[in-house]
C-alpha cells in the first residue's frame, strides 16, 4: 500500500451509501438551519434599526418622552434617552451574532463541498 493510499484511508473511514446519504442530508439540514437563523436575525436587526431611527428623532427633540419596551414579556415604561442605548447595544449584539453565524455557514459550506468532492456526490 502506498503512503498516499494510507493517508486517505486514515483521513476518512469508508462509509456505506446509506451513511453517505445520511451525512449529506445532515450537512444540508445544518446549512438550512443556519441560513434560517441568519435570516431571522437580519429581520430583527432591521426592526431594531427602524425603531432606532424613530427614537433618534424623538431623542433629539424630547429625550424625556415616555416610551414602552417589552422586556421578557413585560411591558416596561422608560424614557427615550434610556431606551436608545439599550436598543443600540442589542442591535450591535445581533449583528455580531449574525457575523459569527455567517462564518459558521461558510465553514460548513466548505465542509459540505469537500464531502461532495470526496464521495463524488452530484445533486439530482
Amino acid at each position: 500500500m502506498s503512503a498516499t493510499a494510507t493517508k486517505s484511508k486514515a483521513k476518512a473511514p469508508a462509509l456505506s451509501d446509506q451513511e453517505i446519504q445520511q451525512n449529506y442530508a445532515r450537512m444540508q439540514n445544518e446549512l438550512q438551519a443556519l441560513a434560517g437563523k441568519i435570516g431571522e436575525l437580519e429581520s430583527e436587526a432591521d426592526e431594531h434599526g427602524l425603531v432606532l431611527t424613530t427614537l433618534n428623532e424623538a431623542l433629539s427633540e424630547e429625550p424625556d418622552r415616555k416610551c414602552f419596551r417589552l422586556i421578557g414579556g413585560v411591558l416596561v415604561e422608560r424614557t427615550v434617552k434610556d431606551v436608545v442605548p439599550a436598543l443600540q447595544t442589542n442591535r450591535d449584539g445581533i449583528r455580531k451574532v449574525m457575523s459569527n453565524l455567517a462564518e459558521q455557514y461558510k465553514s460548513k459550506e466548505q465542509d459540505l463541498d469537500a464531502f461532495k468532492r470526496e464521495y463524488s456526490i452530484r445533486p439530482a
